[in-house]
């Protein structure tokens, strides 16, 4: 009797393996493993894409023990990814390069050289010309890197997001395919279309031959073959780009719904159904999914740094050996005390709404007095005020009103961080009892493309944790206008 499902959520700090109970629909054990984070140069971020694999592998062989289980065991297996994250193999599926990951920013001067010329071309991606999507990194290496140039030139060359990658492993090289939340990243998507476009491959000089196959979110995409690790012939029936993924866990698959995700970086992500929404304060237009050839639409407002200015903490400063550190040193900094401080998280650019490519993180207002408990403070104050930026804009152009923001990933985990973001936005921060709601979503989208869950199940699904409602007061007030200040003089 098939008794899991398997989800898979290749992130980009670790790779989780989850497995759901296939008729409860309760998380039975997950196992996670972190891998290296490659920084060649500064704004150079990559993922070696055999330490990606390996740590996909490791936890599967790892959860299935756990949970006393053998490979025949499960049902299906949904897969969800970190996005934009651009992958280079061969058609035997050996990596030709690092992952150039979505956080990359060395295809900068080419955004700013071709931002007029692509501004024609806005309507139909739905998303700005920026380092953070694909097609410049794929350009990137098709013009320097002589191994993938020589792939190229012996048809010998597969270019795509850590999904495809994943898939083309897991099936034996048998499926090469993606979906549209994946394939909306790139800038070679029409929205329209959900096709592989002719003139933006052009554009970027991105062959559609080396491009996966797109098809709907939910389905057959292929099974697994050739594994040491699982048997053959269990189907893969669902790929979701990470941020959808939690849309989905958190019963967000109607119009209006929306959700914050905190991990590595924030996205806020709102339902807009049928509607390819065009945003007027520098949002994402993108794809929820695509079920039965209909698109979901959503708006998507992305800040590149969240947890991860957490880690910075614990890895470049020292001030704390672990994450979960961080809310206890934060608490105790009093508010008097942290008037003038400010963290700016931009170690990567400014994401959304205002798309400062190279922006700078910075840490202001210190004086002789400023103690590591302040830093903390100030940290998570920082991600919750740029966070903030992508709600107001949101709020602004969601055609619906917006009551309050559900929220997921480990940073939510976080209660002074959710306070914060309660307090920044002025609407309650609502937790859901299962926080990994990017695996949980694919999961569940594993069982609709099989059949076995309708739409309609999800919502009874879901349950609440904790609220965390605004509050109001006059230091709230002096951070957030502290906060536009020093956005408008530095970077806007």
């Amino acid at each position: 009797m098939k008794r899991f499902i398997l989800s898979i959520d290749q992130g980009t700090t670790g790779s989780t393996a989850l497995l759901i109970d296939s008729k409860t629909l309760k998380l039975v054990e997950k196992v996670n493993y972190e891998f290296r984070q490659i920084l060649p140069r500064p704004g150079e971020v990559e993922h070696n894409l055999n330490d990606i694999f390996n740590s996909i592998k490791k936890s599967i062989i790892d959860v299935l023990e756990k949970a006393n289980a053998k490979g025949e065991d499960i049902e299906c297996i949904g897969i969800t990814n970190q996005r934009e994250t651009v992958c280079a193999y061969d058609k035997k599926g050996n990596p030709l390069t690092n992952a150039i990951v979505w956080q990359d920013r060395r295809t900068s001067s080419f955004c700013s050289q071709n931002v007029e010329q692509y501004s024609r071309f806005q309507d139909k991606t739905g998303l700005p010309l920026d380092p953070y999507f694909s097609a410049t990194k794929m350009s990137w290496l098709i013009e320097n890197s002589s191994v993938v140039k020589e792939a190229l030139e012996h048809e010998n060359l597969l270019l795509s997001n850590i999904d495809a990658f994943l898939l083309f492993k897991l099936t034996g090289g048998q499926s090469y395919k993606t979906e549209p939340s994946n394939a909306s990243r790139t800038l070679l998507m029409d929205l329209d279309t959900c096709k592989w476009d002719d003139e933006l491959c052009s554009f970027f000089k991105v062959p559609k031959s080396v491009l996966p196959e797109i098809q709907d979110s939910f389905g057959e995409f292929g099974a697994t073959k050739g594994l040491d690790f699982l048997p053959d012939g269990i189907k893969i029936t669902c790929m979701l780009g990470d941020q959808q993924a939690a849309l989905f866990g958190q019963a967000g698959h109607n119009e209006g719904e929306l959700k914050c995700t905190c991990g590595t970086g924030a996205f806020i992500v709102l339902n807009t159904g049928d509607k390819k929404v065009k945003s007027s304060n520098g949002l994402l237009t993108t794809v929820a999914y695509r079920l039965n050839s209909k698109t979901v639409y959503a708006l998507e407002g992305s800040s590149y740094i969240a947890g991860a200015a957490v880690q910075w903490l614990r890895d470049n400063l020292g001030l704390i050996n672990s994450a979960s550190e961080v809310e206890a040193l934060a608490s105790r900094a009093p508010d008097e005390a942290m008037d003038s401080v400010m963290f700016l998280p931009f170690f990567t650019g400014i994401g959304s709404p205002f798309w400062k490519s190279d922006a700078k993180a910075a840490i202001v207002g210190l004086s002789r007095d400023t103690s590591k408990e302040h830093i903390a403070r100030a940290c998570l104050e920082g991600m919750a005020l740029s966070i903030n930026d992508s709600i107001q804009a949101l709020l602004e152009d969601s055609p619906t009103t917006v009551d309050s923001i559900k929220v997921d990933g480990g940073a939510c985990q976080n209660d002074l961080l959710m306070q914060y973001q309660a307090n920044f936005s002025n609407r309650p921060i609502v937790r859901p009892a299962v926080i990994e709601t990017t695996a949980y979503g694919v999961a569940l989208g594993s069982l609709v493309g099989i059949g076995a869950l309708k739409m309609s199940d999800i919502d009874d699904l879901w349950r609440e944790d904790k609220v965390f409602q605004p509050q109001d007061s006059a230091y709230i007030k002096r951070k957030l206008n502290s906060w536009k200040e020093y956005i408008n003089r530095v970077f806007i």
